[in-house]
Protein backbone atom coordinates (compact mmCIF):
# COMPACT_ATOMS: atom_id res chain seq x y z
CA UNK A 1 0.00 0.00 0.00
CA UNK A 2 1.44 3.54 -1.07
CA UNK A 3 0.24 6.74 0.23
CA UNK A 4 -0.27 9.55 -2.85
CA UNK A 5 -0.29 13.31 -2.86
CA UNK A 6 -1.93 14.48 -5.77
CA UNK A 7 -1.31 18.11 -6.84
CA UNK A 8 -3.50 19.86 -9.30
CA UNK A 9 -6.22 17.97 -8.58
CA UNK A 10 -9.47 20.04 -9.84
CA UNK A 11 -8.15 19.42 -13.54
CA UNK A 12 -8.80 16.67 -15.92
CA UNK A 13 -5.86 14.57 -15.19
CA UNK A 14 -6.12 15.25 -11.40
CA UNK A 15 -10.05 14.33 -11.92
CA UNK A 16 -9.21 11.33 -13.41
CA UNK A 17 -6.47 10.18 -10.35
CA UNK A 18 -10.00 11.17 -8.25
CA UNK A 19 -12.02 8.39 -10.32
CA UNK A 20 -9.26 6.00 -10.05
CA UNK A 21 -8.96 6.67 -6.00
CA UNK A 22 -12.83 5.95 -6.01
CA UNK A 23 -12.10 2.05 -6.70
CA UNK A 24 -8.78 1.57 -5.74
CA UNK A 25 -8.75 -0.24 -1.80
CA UNK A 26 -4.89 -0.86 -2.12
CA UNK A 27 -3.28 2.90 -1.86
CA UNK A 28 -4.49 6.20 0.25
CA UNK A 29 -4.91 9.22 -1.60
CA UNK A 30 -4.83 13.29 -0.82
CA UNK A 31 -5.66 15.71 -3.33
CA UNK A 32 -4.98 19.27 -3.36
CA UNK A 33 -5.43 21.95 -5.64
CA UNK A 34 -4.49 26.10 -4.99
CA UNK A 35 -7.15 26.01 -2.31
CA UNK A 36 -5.61 23.18 -0.06
CA UNK A 37 -2.24 23.40 -1.09
CA UNK A 38 -0.14 26.57 -2.93
CA UNK A 39 2.53 24.28 -4.80
CA UNK A 40 4.25 27.93 -5.88
CA UNK A 41 5.29 28.43 -1.71
CA UNK A 42 7.66 26.20 -0.52
CA UNK A 43 7.33 26.77 3.07
CA UNK A 44 3.54 25.13 2.55
CA UNK A 45 5.07 22.26 0.28
CA UNK A 46 7.35 21.66 2.99
CA UNK A 47 4.97 21.36 6.16
CA UNK A 48 2.39 19.76 3.91
CA UNK A 49 4.55 17.01 2.77
CA UNK A 50 6.06 16.25 6.97
CA UNK A 51 2.73 16.23 8.41
CA UNK A 52 1.04 13.79 5.80
CA UNK A 53 4.25 11.92 4.70
CA UNK A 54 3.50 10.70 0.93
CA UNK A 55 4.96 7.91 -0.62
CA UNK A 56 5.03 9.37 -4.12
CA UNK A 57 3.52 13.36 -4.85
CA UNK A 58 2.30 13.23 -8.34
CA UNK A 59 2.27 16.15 -9.42
CA UNK A 60 -0.56 16.86 -12.16
CA UNK A 61 -0.42 20.65 -11.45
CA UNK A 62 -0.20 23.16 -14.61
CA UNK A 63 -0.33 26.59 -16.31
CA UNK A 64 -1.55 25.22 -19.40
CA UNK A 65 -2.96 28.21 -21.16
CA UNK A 66 -0.11 28.08 -23.91
CA UNK A 67 -1.17 31.60 -25.66
CA UNK A 68 -1.63 33.57 -22.68
CA UNK A 69 1.73 31.98 -21.49
CA UNK A 70 2.76 34.31 -23.82
CA UNK A 71 2.40 37.22 -21.79
CA UNK A 72 1.97 35.66 -18.38
CA UNK A 73 5.71 34.60 -18.35
CA UNK A 74 5.78 34.94 -14.68
CA UNK A 75 3.03 33.21 -13.33
CA UNK A 76 3.96 30.06 -15.73
CA UNK A 77 7.08 30.07 -14.89
CA UNK A 78 6.14 30.13 -11.52
CA UNK A 79 3.54 27.50 -11.29
CA UNK A 80 5.53 25.14 -14.38
CA UNK A 81 9.09 25.81 -12.95
CA UNK A 82 9.42 26.63 -9.31
CA UNK A 83 6.72 25.16 -8.02
CA UNK A 84 8.42 21.58 -9.67
CA UNK A 85 11.61 22.64 -7.67
CA UNK A 86 9.48 23.37 -4.49
CA UNK A 87 7.81 19.55 -5.21
CA UNK A 88 11.36 18.00 -5.74
CA UNK A 89 12.73 19.85 -2.38
CA UNK A 90 9.61 18.58 -0.21
CA UNK A 91 10.23 15.13 -1.18
CA UNK A 92 13.44 14.82 -1.25
CA UNK A 93 13.16 15.81 2.49
CA UNK A 94 10.57 12.92 3.55
CA UNK A 95 12.10 10.14 1.22
CA UNK A 96 9.07 10.50 -1.23
CA UNK A 97 9.05 9.98 -5.19
CA UNK A 98 8.13 12.38 -7.61
CA UNK A 99 5.79 11.30 -10.59
CA UNK A 100 5.42 14.68 -12.97
CA UNK A 101 3.71 15.47 -16.00
CA UNK A 102 5.15 16.93 -18.38
CA UNK A 103 4.62 17.98 -22.42
CA UNK A 104 5.36 16.86 -25.51
CA UNK A 105 5.80 20.91 -26.56
CA UNK A 106 9.81 20.55 -25.08
CA UNK A 107 10.39 18.84 -28.30
CA UNK A 108 10.93 21.22 -31.33
CA UNK A 109 8.03 19.99 -33.37
CA UNK A 110 10.44 19.60 -36.43
CA UNK A 111 10.77 16.01 -36.99
CA UNK A 112 9.12 13.63 -39.23
CA UNK A 113 9.59 10.23 -37.10
CA UNK A 114 8.11 9.92 -33.23
CA UNK A 115 10.26 11.47 -30.37
CA UNK A 116 12.33 9.32 -28.61
CA UNK A 117 12.71 10.49 -24.89
CA UNK A 118 16.77 11.13 -25.87
CA UNK A 119 15.86 13.53 -28.80
CA UNK A 120 17.03 16.53 -28.60
CA UNK A 121 14.57 19.09 -26.67
CA UNK A 122 13.79 22.62 -28.15
CA UNK A 123 10.40 24.26 -27.42
CA UNK A 124 8.96 27.21 -29.09
CA UNK A 125 6.57 28.56 -26.76
CA UNK A 126 6.72 29.76 -23.13
CA UNK A 127 4.62 27.09 -21.84
CA UNK A 128 6.85 24.69 -23.35
CA UNK A 129 10.29 26.46 -22.24
CA UNK A 130 8.62 26.57 -18.48
CA UNK A 131 7.72 22.34 -18.39
CA UNK A 132 11.17 21.95 -19.79
CA UNK A 133 12.74 23.81 -17.24
CA UNK A 134 10.75 22.39 -14.59
CA UNK A 135 11.94 19.03 -15.81
CA UNK A 136 15.63 19.99 -15.72
CA UNK A 137 14.95 21.57 -11.88
CA UNK A 138 13.75 17.79 -11.26
CA UNK A 139 16.24 15.85 -12.05
CA UNK A 140 18.78 18.30 -10.71
CA UNK A 141 17.27 17.93 -7.18
CA UNK A 142 16.22 14.05 -7.43
CA UNK A 143 17.84 12.22 -10.20
CA UNK A 144 16.93 8.78 -8.73
CA UNK A 145 13.48 9.21 -7.65
CA UNK A 146 11.91 10.99 -10.42
CA UNK A 147 10.37 9.85 -13.08
CA UNK A 148 8.92 12.12 -16.06
CA UNK A 149 5.96 11.73 -18.44
CA UNK A 150 5.51 13.96 -21.09
CA UNK A 151 2.25 14.04 -22.76
CA UNK A 152 0.19 15.44 -25.33
CA UNK A 153 -3.17 16.31 -26.38
CA UNK A 154 -4.55 15.64 -23.21
CA UNK A 155 -8.70 15.40 -22.94
CA UNK A 156 -11.20 13.88 -20.79
CA UNK A 157 -14.91 14.07 -19.56
CA UNK A 158 -13.30 16.75 -16.97
CA UNK A 159 -12.87 20.95 -17.45
CA UNK A 160 -12.66 22.30 -21.07
CA UNK A 161 -10.80 20.48 -23.81
CA UNK A 162 -10.28 19.90 -27.65
CA UNK A 163 -13.18 17.48 -27.47
CA UNK A 164 -15.84 18.93 -25.59
CA UNK A 165 -14.75 22.49 -27.73
CA UNK A 166 -15.29 20.45 -30.71
CA UNK A 167 -18.71 18.91 -29.68
CA UNK A 168 -20.36 22.04 -28.63
CA UNK A 169 -19.21 23.75 -31.70
CA UNK A 170 -20.29 21.08 -34.23
CA UNK A 171 -23.82 20.97 -32.41
CA UNK A 172 -23.84 24.82 -32.98
CA UNK A 173 -22.27 25.65 -36.71
CA UNK A 174 -22.97 24.23 -39.89
CA UNK A 175 -18.88 24.45 -40.20
CA UNK A 176 -16.03 24.24 -38.85
CA UNK A 177 -12.41 25.30 -39.93
CA UNK A 178 -9.57 22.72 -38.22
CA UNK A 179 -5.79 22.41 -38.95
CA UNK A 180 -4.69 19.55 -40.59
CA UNK A 181 -0.82 20.14 -40.82
CA UNK A 182 0.21 20.03 -37.04
CA UNK A 183 -0.09 15.85 -36.47
CA UNK A 184 0.52 14.48 -33.06
CA UNK A 185 -1.67 12.34 -30.37
CA UNK A 186 -4.70 12.67 -28.31
CA UNK A 187 -4.41 11.09 -24.71
CA UNK A 188 -7.51 10.33 -22.94
CA UNK A 189 -6.43 11.61 -19.62
CA UNK A 190 -8.13 8.33 -17.60
CA UNK A 191 -5.73 6.26 -19.59
CA UNK A 192 -2.82 8.18 -18.35
CA UNK A 193 -3.86 8.17 -14.84
CA UNK A 194 -3.90 4.26 -15.27
CA UNK A 195 -0.35 3.94 -16.69
CA UNK A 196 0.33 6.40 -13.35
CA UNK A 197 -0.89 4.47 -10.83
CA UNK A 198 0.40 1.07 -12.58
CA UNK A 199 4.39 3.01 -12.94
CA UNK A 200 3.67 4.13 -8.62
CA UNK A 201 2.99 0.16 -7.98
CA UNK A 202 5.72 -1.31 -10.03
CA UNK A 203 8.16 -3.92 -8.41
CA UNK A 204 11.17 -1.42 -9.53
CA UNK A 205 10.64 2.56 -9.74
CA UNK A 206 12.62 3.14 -12.81
CA UNK A 207 13.37 7.06 -12.68
CA UNK A 208 13.92 8.47 -15.96
CA UNK A 209 11.85 10.63 -18.68
CA UNK A 210 8.89 8.69 -20.38
CA UNK A 211 6.57 9.91 -23.49
CA UNK A 212 3.18 8.72 -22.76
CA UNK A 213 -0.11 8.99 -25.23
CA UNK A 214 -2.29 6.57 -26.97
CA UNK A 215 -1.29 4.97 -30.21
CA UNK A 216 -1.43 6.05 -33.83
CA UNK A 217 -1.26 9.90 -35.18
CA UNK A 218 -3.57 12.22 -36.30
CA UNK A 219 -4.03 16.04 -37.09
CA UNK A 220 -6.10 17.89 -35.32
CA UNK A 221 -8.35 17.87 -38.71
CA UNK A 222 -8.72 13.95 -38.33
CA UNK A 223 -9.21 14.11 -34.29
CA UNK A 224 -12.45 16.58 -35.19
CA UNK A 225 -13.61 14.52 -37.48
CA UNK A 226 -13.48 11.19 -35.49
CA UNK A 227 -14.84 12.93 -32.80
CA UNK A 228 -17.76 14.68 -35.12
CA UNK A 229 -18.13 10.49 -36.27
CA UNK A 230 -18.67 9.13 -32.74
CA UNK A 231 -20.75 11.82 -32.03
CA UNK A 232 -23.19 11.42 -34.33
CA UNK A 233 -22.72 15.17 -35.34
CA UNK A 234 -23.08 16.01 -38.69
CA UNK A 235 -20.78 19.44 -39.57
CA UNK A 236 -18.77 20.26 -42.50
CA UNK A 237 -15.25 19.97 -41.38
CA UNK A 238 -12.89 22.29 -43.56
CA UNK A 239 -9.08 21.00 -43.48
CA UNK A 240 -6.86 24.34 -42.48
CA UNK A 241 -3.32 25.14 -42.97
CA UNK A 242 -1.66 26.60 -39.53
CA UNK A 243 -0.79 29.57 -41.37
CA UNK A 244 -4.30 30.00 -41.61
CA UNK A 245 -5.10 30.02 -38.04
CA UNK A 246 -2.67 32.08 -36.51
CA UNK A 247 -2.32 32.00 -32.53
CA UNK A 248 0.51 33.78 -30.31
CA UNK A 249 1.65 30.58 -29.19
CA UNK A 250 3.34 28.64 -31.86
CA UNK A 251 2.07 24.92 -31.77
CA UNK A 252 4.64 21.87 -32.52
CA UNK A 253 3.81 20.92 -36.50
CA UNK A 254 4.62 17.36 -35.37
CA UNK A 255 4.86 15.92 -32.05
CA UNK A 256 4.30 12.10 -32.34
CA UNK A 257 5.89 10.35 -29.44
CA UNK A 258 7.65 7.16 -29.42
CA UNK A 259 6.44 5.00 -26.64
CA UNK A 260 8.52 2.14 -26.60
CA UNK A 261 10.71 2.92 -23.34
CA UNK A 262 7.52 3.35 -21.07
CA UNK A 263 5.56 -0.09 -22.33
CA UNK A 264 8.86 -1.79 -22.13
CA UNK A 265 9.91 -0.58 -18.59
CA UNK A 266 6.46 -0.69 -17.05
CA UNK A 267 4.85 -3.46 -19.22
CA UNK A 268 1.94 -0.89 -20.14
CA UNK A 269 -0.40 -1.67 -22.82
CA UNK A 270 -1.05 1.71 -24.31
CA UNK A 271 -4.86 1.79 -26.76
CA UNK A 272 -5.17 3.33 -29.79
CA UNK A 273 -6.34 6.91 -29.75
CA UNK A 274 -9.58 6.34 -31.39
CA UNK A 275 -10.52 3.40 -29.30
CA UNK A 276 -10.33 5.59 -26.13
CA UNK A 277 -11.94 8.88 -27.76
CA UNK A 278 -14.68 6.58 -28.42
CA UNK A 279 -14.97 5.71 -24.60
CA UNK A 280 -14.85 8.67 -23.89
CA UNK A 281 -17.63 9.69 -25.42
CA UNK A 282 -19.68 7.02 -24.65
CA UNK A 283 -19.57 8.99 -20.47
CA UNK A 284 -19.80 11.90 -22.07
CA UNK A 285 -23.38 10.91 -23.76
CA UNK A 286 -24.43 9.11 -20.51
CA UNK A 287 -23.84 12.93 -18.80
Amino acid sequence: MAKFLITGANGQLGNEMRYIANDDKLNSYIFTDVQELDITNLNAVSDFAEVHKPDFIINCAAYTAVDRAEDDCELCAKINCDAVENIAKASKNIGAKVIHVSTDYVYGGDATTPYLESDETNPKSVYGATKLDGEKRLIEIMPNDCVIIRTSWLYSTFGKNFVKTMIMLGHERDSLSVVSDQKGTPTYARDLAKAIVSIAEASEFVAGIYNYSNEGECSWYDFTCEIHRLSGIECNVKAIKTEEYPTKAQRPAYSVMDKSKIKNTFGLNIPDWKESLKDCIKLLNID
